[in-house]
């Protein structure tokens, strides 16, 4: 865990920081004076912050699949347990097929498959764009880790890969 720094090292470190230049394009980084960092708390606390602060957040959508993990369903050496197909089919048909599909998959203890949603006619498709919306439901939540976008060999922007996370024993 990292210390904060004390103040004559803050004071060196912006002697130091302000001989460096940025490269071109690029700026400046802010360093933060100890007054900035100062925080100020209020004197009595309002009920209904802290009711607004401990609300949990809709999941909005998914993280990615970490960089490593989402290399080795590329390269076929973590093995794509099952693929799903949803060209042809209506929004409501595909969720409800996803749905059912990951549900499955997870309870034969996959760790990886492939959804391929297609491209659409002008490279812009209701499933390609609904599916990860349809992947970040919370109902989802238990059995999703992340999503990315397949490799060029499993179908490149017109499929994804999505990670599902472990069983609990």
């Amino acid at each position: 865990m990292k210390r904060p720094l004390r103040p004559e090292e803050q004071k060196v470190w912006s002697l130091v920081a302000g001989t460096v230049h940025p490269l071109p394009g690029r700026a400046a980084a802010k360093v933060p004076t100890p007054e900035e960092k100062a925080v100020e708390v209020p004197a009595r606390i309002d009920p209904t912050t802290i009711q607004a602060v401990a609300k949990p957040k809709p999941r909005m959508g998914l993280d990615g699949i970490e960089p490593n993990r989402r290399h080795r369903i590329v390269r076929e050496r973590d093995p794509i347990g099952a693929r799903l197909d949803l060209h042809g089919m209506d929004q409501d048909r595909a969720r409800s097929a996803l749905e059912s599909f990951l549900q499955r998959a997870w309870d034969e203890g996959y760790r990886s498959v492939l959804v391929i949603t297609g491209k659409g006619v002008q490279g812009d498709g209701v499933l390609r764009r609904r599916a990860p919306e349809w992947l970040g439901a919370a109902h989802l939540s238990h059995i999703v880790a992340g999503i990315s976008e397949a490799g060029r060999r499993h179908g490149g922007a017109g499929a994804l890969y999505v990670a599902l996370k472990r069983k609990g024993r």
